[in-house]
């Protein structure tokens, strides 16, 4: 069976409302919505520094940096995740099934944060190492957590990686804008993410990868461990290499619904886009239709509220057209 979900990001202030709009939508694999617009504390990097281990946060005029004492920014972070993980677990505790969480990953976490001195911890191996390994620890805990929460469900832990193709490539600037940091080789890009999803597995969850980014590496993330790639279709060149992936195990998430309003767009034409690429490959749909997962392309918060629930009902009815 083809199932659907959201990325992760909705429009709103109100968590019980998103997260009955994505029960209501996606209550196949219903996911803990991240709302950005309650500030910067549950926003994708926010959210993410509080489940650190060992590696305190606090944001500054020009954003978030580690390694200068525990702020209260974190500590608000980490106050509105808890209580986030509360209201899901009072409307969805008795879901049996997946359920969804989202965490942002060590190489876009690198190119986004600062160290202590300043600029990115991208720019420096042990600062790197340093993160990816904070981040590993702290979601054992994290995911010991959503696992007690929810006990009749399967936890599905969604990595995001926006910023993995300008890490792996150079683009990401220094702080003075008028260079590039040097590109991570794939190799400790690698060990970096394998150290992400070892600690997901450990816990007993199930580690998938998103980027919305074009130029998905996807034999890194498949090398990395990851059981699923979900990515931007209209991004994605249909090069061999996802077929070779598909045919190893790897699932595929399409993302084909827009993420912000685009009155007009039908299931009928989803349901057609993947067809199409799968089609190159010689992979019928039906007979494959239990590992495909059909998503927006990418977080709804930029849309409006009443958007963000036909994106999701759009992705569900695509899923039901794609089994048929």
């Amino acid at each position: 069976m083809t199932i659907a979900t959201g990325i992760g990001s909705m429009p709103g202030t109100d968590l019980s409302e998103a997260l009955r709009i994505v029960l209501d939508t996606a209550g196949d694999l219903p996911f803990v919505p991240e709302l950005p617009a309650r500030g910067v504390h549950a926003g994708m990097i926010g959210r993410t520094l509080a489940l650190l281990s060992g590696l305190e946060a606090d944001l500054q005029p020009d954003g978030w940096r580690v390694g200068v004492g525990e702020g209260g920014d974190v500590r608000r972070a980490r106050s509105l995740l808890a209580q986030d993980l509360d209201v899901a677990e009072e409307l969805a505790h008795e879901h049996a099934g997946p359920v969804k969480i989202q965490v942002t990953g060590p190489l876009t976490l690198a190119a986004t944060v600062e160290r202590p001195r300043g600029d990115k911890m991208l720019a420096d191996h042990g600062a790197r190492r340093e993160i990816s390994e904070s981040l590993a620890e702290g979601l054992r805990a994290h995911v010991a957590d959503v696992r007690r929460r929810f006990g009749r469900a399967d936890v599905v832990v969604q990595v995001d990686e926006p910023a993995i193709a300008a890490v792996l490539d150079g683009g990401v600037p220094t702080a003075s804008g008028w260079s590039r940091h040097r590109s991570v080789h794939p190799p400790e890009a690698d060990a970096l993410l394998r150290n992400v999803v070892e600690a997901i597995v450990d816990g007993g969850a199930r580690p998938v990868v998103h980027s919305c980014a074009p130029d998905v590496p996807v034999e890194l993330l498949a090398g990395a461990g990851f059981t699923a790639i979900s990515f931007d279709l209209g991004l994605a060149r249909p090069d061999d290499v996802w077929a070779e992936t598909f045919e190893k195990g790897v699932d595929l998430w399409f993302g084909v619904v827009p993420s912000t309003d685009a009155p007009g767009v039908t299931d009928q034409l989803l349901a057609s886009r993947v067809r199409t690429f799968l089609d190159r490959f010689g992979f019928g749909v039906e007979s494959h239709a239990q590992r495909l997962v059909v998503t927006p392309t990418c977080g709804l918060a930029g849309g409006s509220p009443q958007w963000a629930g036909r994106a999701l009902q759009l992705a569900a009815a695509t899923a039901e057209r794609l089994e048929g």
